[in-house]
């Protein structure tokens, strides 16, 4: 951005792209730290630093344990993913925050990380909503599973 031919993107779309590398540095400097709401909220400020950070404050201490108290950790991860994306938590960014907070606990496990292919963005996105729709992410997860997770054999 320091005077660099940035072609056609926007200057929004680079505050995103920003935003990400510095919460990826963080996620990546604090993968050993324990996952609480705190460290969610933390990651969704690294992601939207430039936007408004309002959290909605429900109860969300409670979910978070029931998922994190899951023995599997992949499954764990997968249904991370998915509530931090459901929940709503934040104004915007969530499916941001969801990415880097599941792929936390991903690699803290020794997981490999979810990563969405490009060329199956639509299909994911029709699963998600159906997940939106329903609350139940079985076939949400068992796609992702199948699908989107890369760095274990």
């Amino acid at each position: 951005m320091n005077n660099v031919n940035t072609g056609k993107i926007s200057v929004d779309d680079m505050l995103k792209l920003k935003g990400l590398k510095d919460a990826w540095k963080f996620v990546l400097n604090t993968i050993d730290e324990e996952l609480t709401i705190y460290y969610i909220k933390k990651v969704h400020t690294y992601i939207t630093k430039t936007q408004d950070n309002n959290f909605d404050e429900c109860n969300y201490e409670e979910e978070l344990n029931n998922i994190l108290n899951n023995d599997n950790k992949l499954d764990s991860s997968l249904d991370l993913f998915c509530w931090i994306q459901r929940s709503q938590m934040f104004l915007d960014g969530n499916k941001r925050v969801a990415n880097l907070v599941a792929n936390k606990e991903m690699i803290r496990n020794g997981q490999g990380i979810i990563a969405v292919s490009v060329d199956k963005i639509d299909e994911y996105f029709t699963k998600l909503i159906s997940y939106y729709e329903t609350g139940n992410n079985d076939d949400l997860n068992k796609w992702l599973y199948e699908t989107s997770i890369d760095g274990v054999e």
